[in-house]
């Protein structure tokens, strides 16, 4: 979408990092990211709440669950995978103690709609002894291209633009410490977050199906990327394992776009959230 994906990535984690100061921060806002949706989130509410921005890529790349003390608010802006909150984020948040008199607000972004996660975000929430704040959801451009087509840029324009009022409401309850009011819940909404999202890990998020062709040089910017560590370099050409949460910053973001997901992914568009750093 015309500019480095990778080196935009960089860039925006270096602005990041340098913000981040896990020990005695009284608020601070933790994101998980495959191609950009939640940290474009995560900064713009920064911007309006002052909070510190700690990516939670890095912290679970790095096996990182040293305890984060002193927290007063804290905001979780994570994706929608399978109509809930990824696995390998709610395992990082089960495994890192939290101590103070934490406030908990959770922002997710998703390509259609998060079906009932908050059910099961408030009684993370319940275990982690945080006071539950309530589960915003933000529709933005649809990455998830190992079943779904992303949009031209045009329109992901126009979808990041029509997010934008959608993310200071939700930067604005924080900042008055209101409650998130609480999103649809329905039978379908019941089904897919419970029956549809353990199906949806077992039968669909694999890394056997990812390969490369010909475009490949062997940079090892999707090494890099993995937050799982799930992939190397062999005789320079990435090889996967079998830990993969199908965030697919690999494929989005390889400067060649030489990765491909079996044949599902062909032809279809890459998205990543970057140029527009609002």
């Amino acid at each position: 979408m015309g500019v480095c994906p990778v080196r935009f990535l960089r860039k925006l984690r270096k602005r990041a990092d340098s913000k981040s100061c896990l020990e005695g921060t009284a608020e601070m806002i933790l994101y998980f990211t495959g191609t950009g949706n939640s940290r474009y989130i995560a900064q713009r509410i920064a911007k309006a709440t002052g909070d510190t921005l700690v990516s939670m890529n890095d912290k679970i790349k790095q096996h990182d669950t040293k305890p984060i003390h002193g927290a007063d608010r804290l905001v979780f802006v994570v994706p929608t995978y399978g109509w809930r909150i990824p696995r390998i984020v709610e395992q990082w948040i089960q495994e890192t103690q939290f101590t103070g008199a934490v406030r908990a607000w959770f922002v997710m972004s998703c390509g259609g709609e998060i079906g009932n996660a908050a059910q099961y975000i408030r009684s993370l929430c319940a275990q982690k002894g945080f006071a539950y704040m309530g589960t915003a959801q933000v529709v933005m451009p649809e990455n998830y291209i190992a079943m779904f087509n992303a949009p031209e840029r045009g329109e992901a324009e126009q979808i990041i633009e029509n997010a934008a009022p959608v993310i200071d409401a939700a930067a604005q309850a924080i900042v008055q410490g209101k409650e998130f009011p609480p999103p649809r819940n329905n039978l379908y909404d019941r089904l897919m977050s419970g029956a549809v999202n353990p199906l949806f890990y077992r039968l669909f998020v694999k890394a056997d199906g990812f390969h490369v062709d010909e475009r490949c040089v062997g940079c090892g910017n999707c090494v890099e990327l993995c937050p799982l560590n799930n992939i190397t370099l062999q005789e320079e050409r990435p090889v996967w394992g079998k830990n993969c949460t199908h965030c697919m910053a690999c494929i989005c973001l390889c400067p060649e776009e030489a990765i491909e997901y079996k044949k599902k992914s062909v032809g279809k568009p890459r998205y990543h959230c970057g140029e527009t750093d609002g």
